[in-house]
């Protein structure tokens, strides 16, 4: 995208799924890319140690919960792209608190680096968890805010400090609210990597949680595209843009295409410990994209069923596969 082209970029969680996939994505379209990756004593990078193109990347280790270091990495930066957060929904159930400090404070921190230092576009990362249950579908960028669990909560408790620092402020922030992403590189945390794993290491009866929610489902190609997109905007500043694929899929189905795929007979098995508790369980999401497609013509392009195979065959090499423990709970 010539947008991005020559820019000076900041990926915050590029050791991450999404943030890896997005970090090599800018890179290709010709930006400067910073990639903050979490800290760690191993000194290792995540999925940037097996990309090809991290070596063309700005590699910085370390925390956004250090106010001190997100404004050291924020210098000179024109756009940032904030991904890194605490994602994972059970385990905010057992440790509230920690996504309290990384999402909320270290989002806090981001838009204070940003606001000092001059940045002309920060893109703030929501989820569509955000929402609930869905109250109408398809739902758009005005339904209404439904706190589930603790996570949700918390990226709701992110999503309004980062508007506030437009309104109040005036830093240039959009917020891009994607559905569910998958593909390569996803957590075994995740339904789709889940369902996957367990299939390809033999295991027929698949334990999953509650088969009937549905989820509004994006490869995660697509997704930075629309995180591109969203980049290129004139104006929107203070807006919240969707990235999903207006077509909802629920677990049960989800089960039965990638037996398919694999060309396995499997069946589902109801996993007590994965349910979530009743009051948190989001029973339905399905993305209203028309205003990201109205604003910049993006649309996903590639098919659910394309995006599993292509998600298939990657947990299908070994070297992929053995990163993954398809048979124990993630939490």
């Amino acid at each position: 995208m010539e947008v991005i082209r020559g820019r000076r970029v900041l990926v915050t969680d590029a050791d991450g799924f999404i943030g890896s996939h997005l970090a090599e994505m800018l890179i290709e379209a010709g930006a400067r890319v910073t990639a903050l990756v979490q800290y760690n004593s191993f000194s290792t990078w995540g999925w940037l140690d097996s990309s090809p193109l991290a070596a063309q990347m700005e590699v910085v280790a370390g925390d956004i919960r250090d106010p001190y270091l997100c404004h050291q990495i924020v210098q000179g930066v024109e756009v940032i792209f904030h991904l890194a957060a605490l994602i994972a929904i059970p385990y905010s159930y057992r440790a509230p608190d920690s996504y309290v400090d990384t999402n909320i404070k270290g989002t806090l921190n981001i838009c204070q680096a940003a606001l000092a230092c001059g940045v002309k576009k920060l893109i703030q990362t929501s989820t569509s968890e955000v929402y609930g249950t869905a109250q109408y579908v398809p739902m758009d960028e005005n339904h209404p805010l439904c706190a589930q669990s603790p996570y949700s909560a918390t990226k709701i408790g992110a999503d309004a400090i980062a508007v506030s620092f437009h309104r109040s402020f005036g830093l240039p922030v959009v917020i891009a609210r994607p559905f569910n992403s998958f593909g390569p590189r996803q957590s075994a945390r995740a339904v789709i990597p889940t369902i996957i794993s367990q299939l390809a290491l033999g295991v027929r009866e698949i334990r999953l949680g509650d088969l009937m929610t549905t989820r509004d489902f994006t490869f995660v190609e697509d997704t930075c595209r629309g995180f591109l997109s969203i980049s290129g905007i004139e104006g929107g500043d203070g807006e919240v843009f969707h990235i999903g694929s207006d077509h909802e899929v629920s677990v049960a189905e989800l089960v039965t295409m990638l037996c398919s795929i694999l060309g396995v007979e499997g069946r589902a098995v109801l996993d007590p410990e994965r349910l979530r508790p009743e009051g948190s369980e989001v029973r339905r999401l399905r993305c209203d994209n028309r205003k990201l497609a109205q604003a910049t013509g993006f649309r996903p392009a590639v098919p659910l069923i394309d995006g599993l195979r292509r998600t298939a065959e990657w947990f299908g090499r070994k070297e992929n596969l053995r990163r993954y423990r398809g048979t124990v709970y993630n939490v």
